[in-house]
């Protein structure tokens, strides 16, 4: 079999690089920060096998893709409608949606607010999360020395100059410092020098990334990373981080729709060692999923797996959303 091809798509106003392959009903796969659709790799290859027609884009502000200049262009609402605008683009009026990280987000409020365009779900890493009391950044841990890295991402500017210095370490520090191998390495590295790890909290005079070079996880080679690198160095980190510029304008915009529930059938996946689980509130989000997404097939959790799942554990991961999609009634 082929692989995938790449081509132009116009939808909700912008275009779209997406990757595609094979042929028959549509899994829609939606990439999280800081990724790309080349992060469903594997995922294509064992969709289109299966008799799926698989799609990954690029996401809004990433790769190939548009990346609008104005913040308030990455709310929930215009990736949505990036979503919707996709299967038009194809002429399909359905679609299975996948999604991961950010994708994982975008992927909730699509099957929750379209359940017309999207049938099923299939979520990795991301529980659902149902509207806060407050605007998510106003619960964000921080102290006098550090503070929650989606606090750190907020101010423009910023976090981009840190990550585009060398696009190349970058990814290599987040795509190791995020996997099963490095949490269980900065862990370890923790308890030696007696102190807890701050579970996604940023130094204020440090930055985000280490100052040494890591090792390259198992399951990402050296011209994958170059992959990603390359793009990131010609797109920039603007546009992905601008997600997370619009946590807050998201709840707010969310709010005429509270109460509404994901009623479609869904599978969902993480790995036990993966960073978003041990953030603040999610084993509860985690706990109480099946009371906002009443048609939750199954919670898949993978054995030290970290936070890139479908990366880390293809093989399994494809099996799971293969046996989910193929459950689906025709």
């Amino acid at each position: 079999m082929s692989g995938p091809t790449q081509r132009t798509i116009k939808a909700n106003g912008i275009s779209l690089n997406v990757a595609e392959q094979g042929k028959g009903p549509m899994v829609l796969l939606c990439h999280g920060f800081p990724e790309g659709w080349y992060s469903w790799r594997h995922q294509l290859e064992a969709l289109a096998a299966a008799g799926f027609h698989a799609v990954a884009p690029d996401m809004r502000g990433y790769g190939k893709s548009d990346r609008p200049e104005a913040v308030d262009q990455y709310t929930v609402f215009h990736m949505v409608g990036d979503l919707v605008g996709t299967l038009d683009a194809f002429s399909v009026s359905e679609a299975v949606i996948v999604g991961h990280d950010w994708g994982a987000a975008i992927a909730w409020h699509a099957a929750r607010l379209r359940p017309d365009r999207f049938r099923a779900a299939s979520i990795l890493s991301v529980p659902y999360r149902p509207r806060g009391p407050v605007a998510p950044t106003s619960v964000m841990p921080h102290t006098v020395d550090a503070q929650f890295y989606q606090l750190y991402f907020q101010e423009p500017g910023v976090a981009e100059a840190e990550f585009e210095r060398d696009p190349r370490a970058t990814l290599a520090a987040m795509l190791y410092g995020g996997s099963g191998d490095g949490v269980m390495a900065i862990r370890a590295n923790a308890e030696r020098q007696g102190r807890t790890v701050g579970v996604g909290m940023v130094p204020r005079k440090d930055g985000m990334l280490p100052k040494m070079q890591v090792p390259l996880p198992s399951w990402l080679s050296a011209a994958d990373l170059d992959v990603y690198a390359a793009e990131f160095a010609r797109s920039g980190f603007r546009g992905p981080l601008n997600y997370y510029r619009n946590v807050d304008r998201n709840w707010e915009l969310m709010a005429a729709f509270e109460g509404v529930k994901v009623n479609v059938p869904t599978l969902f996946i993480a790995g036990d060692h993966d960073m978003v689980l041990a953030f603040p509130g999610a084993a509860e989000h985690l706990a109480n999923m099946k009371q906002f997404v009443p048609q939750l097939r199954e919670i898949k959790m993978l054995p030290g797996c970290g936070h890139w799942t479908q990366q880390e554990r293809p093989q399994e991961v494809n099996a799971a959303i293969i046996e989910f999609l193929r459950s689906l009634p025709n």
